[in-house]
């Protein structure tokens, strides 16, 4: 046994974990903390609390464990507070600490420096688990504790925040072994076997695989193929199965091939999905009556869609305890021919851009991250088209957040620095966090940032044309980023021709470090269908 100070405690407990790096920014009210994690981890100091947490997020989903962030109280835990609902809506394993200011001040408003009025309250509101450290004795069991809700399933973003005085203060350290998560229920037996004979008397199945069927890829591979099942996916549960699987159809359920397809279906298996409302056109998607639904979260069962069978449990050990019967073939066939379907069509919709999804593939090893910012190339293409293998390499705002990409792109790239990281961004996007330009270019991850530049936010253009509104906010002032990128010392390419983003790509990735490749969209043939993203507008009432 050893003493320190709260530093020194918080970095044996991520060690302890198997964390090797964290996220954030030194403030007067987290000194101790990031001081200690310096010295014994990798500590990256981001330029913004909200990438702090967001690059803590694409380490953790990246590599499969624990990301962390530090942050300062006040400001500091509010900046982070968008990118935990991030965290929160995925589902990420993501520890955050945050400084409070002297204990014996706290809630007499005061007007301490870095003094918020409830901090707990709003980290409570965008975490999955908020605790408060209030002595010495209670800092370790705390922490533990926020490691273990964060690990456990159904997953998500933990906040501490930890008074500065008890961060300075005197504590024992003793190494100990890592945080086990909460075990899951085992699933009811009468649920599975309800479950059990509607896939039985099933001919024509589908599965949909959602962020929960990441974890049992093995079980549902087994089950699409003994079934000769559809299998599509949320963006979450890309990668489920490797997107060069020919039963899976994949994010397309919302495109009219797949729901022909759908509508032909007498089963739906629903692996880990909450149906969010951009996958099923606000909830609008006709799916199949009988319902076979497995979730982790008990609330989640028939919420969206009524379930007829909803069995709570881990994916994985539901799957291995249902029988399931030989399917048919013929119905395999279907599988096929749609997924071939969407994928053509999709291909025709972009025009131009064919030729850059296909280099991207094509120039990027199976294992390499690629996270996308929400921009139109990500939003009508990277997120269907653009293959995914492993769901460790599929990093994209789940909750729709503008701005979060490279800075989770940087956190991925540092968790897993043998492959090269792909970031998918526009112009307005990085403008969002335009400063972590900075951090990139300080800890040379082994990332190519692709910036799509059209002058601003495509987005929203396109859905201001689309609905008869007039262009509001949607044109920015873009920098020069051949001259940005030189002031930051990072190799610069810029791409007008579609026919040249493979050997620009190529160059970038022999960088073994960062690179930015910028695509001129503006000089780029336009796309015969211009994306619009699937929100529903009401009418128009000024007419």
């Amino acid at each position: 046994m050893a003493h320190g100070n709260g530093g020194d405690l918080l970095a044996q407990v991520l060690i302890d974990n198997g964390v090797d790096t964290a996220f954030g920014i030194v403030s007067v009210h987290n000194l101790p903390l990031v001081e200690a994690v310096a010295a014994r981890l990798r500590f990256v100091p981001v330029r913004h609390e909200a990438a702090a947490v967001n690059a803590a997020d694409g380490y953790a989903r990246a590599r499969g464990g624990l990301g962390v962030a530090i942050t300062s109280t006040g400001t500091g835990a509010g900046n982070a507070a968008g990118s935990l609902v991030e965290a929160l809506t995925a589902g990420s394993r993501v520890l955050h600490v945050t400084g409070q200011i002297d204990s014996p001040y706290l809630g007499q408003g005061r007007g301490v420096i870095h003094e918020t009025r409830d901090q707990l309250g709003m980290l409570t509101a965008v975490s999955k688990h908020a605790a408060s450290i209030s002595s010495v004795a209670d800092a370790e069991p705390v922490l533990r504790r926020a490691v273990r809700y964060a690990l456990s399933l159904p997953c998500g973003p933990s906040s501490v925040e930890w008074p500065i005085d008890l961060q300075y203060a005197r504590h024992q350290v003793t190494a100990s072994g890592p945080e086990a998560p909460e075990p899951v229920p085992e699933p009811d037996p009468g649920a599975l076997a309800r479950a059990a004979e509607l896939i039985a008397t099933a001919r024509r199945p589908v599965i949909w695989a959602g962020g929960g069927a990441v974890g049992a890829r093995a079980e549902v591979r087994a089950l699409a193929e003994r079934l000769h099942a559809p299998v599509f996916t949320s963006n979450s549960g890309r990668g489920t199965l490797p997107e060069d699987h020919e039963l899976v159809v994949g994010n397309f359920a919302t495109h009219p091939a797949a729901a022909d397809l759908l509508a032909e279906a007498d089963l739906l298996i629903s692996i880990g999905t909450h149906f969010r409302s951009n996958e099923t056109r606000h909830y609008h998607l006709a799916l199949p009556a009988a319902h076979v639904q497995i979730d982790v979260d008990p609330a989640a069962l028939g919420r969206v869609h009524p379930a007829t069978a909803g069995i709570a449990g881990d994916a994985a050990t539901v799957l291995r305890q249902l029988p399931v019967p030989a399917g048919d073939p013929a119905w395999r066939a279907r599988a096929v021919a749609t997924r071939a379907a969407v994928r053509e069509q999709l291909r025709e919709a972009i025009g131009p851009y064919r030729k850059i999804c296909d280099a991207m593939r094509a120039g990027l090893p199976p294992d390499s991250v690629i996270a996308r910012d929400v921009t139109i190339p990500s939003s009508q293409w990277g997120n269907r088209l653009l293959d995914i293998h492993h769901p460790r390499t599929n990093l994209f705002p789940v909750g729709g957040g503008i701005g979060q990409g490279l800075a989770t792109g940087i956190g991925a790239a540092i968790a897993k620095p043998d492959a090269p990281t792909l970031v998918m961004a526009g112009d307005g996007g990085l403008a969002v966090h335009l400063g972590e330009l900075g951090t990139l270019a300080q800890e040379k991850p082994w990332l190519v940032l692709v910036v799509f530049n059209d002058g601003g936010y495509g987005v929203l253009r396109n859905m201001q044309d689309h609905h008869g509104g007039s262009r509001a906010g949607v044109d920015l002032y873009t920098p020069d980023f051949s001259r940005l990128a030189q002031a930051l010392d990072l190799p610069y390419q810029l791409v007008g021709r579609p026919e040249a983003f493979a050997e620009a790509l190529g160059k970038a990735v022999a960088q073994h470090g960062p690179a930015v490749i910028e695509v001129d969209v503006t000089a780029l043939d336009p796309a015969p269908r211009p994306f619009v993203p699937p929100v529903p507008v009401p009418a128009r009432q000024d007419r």
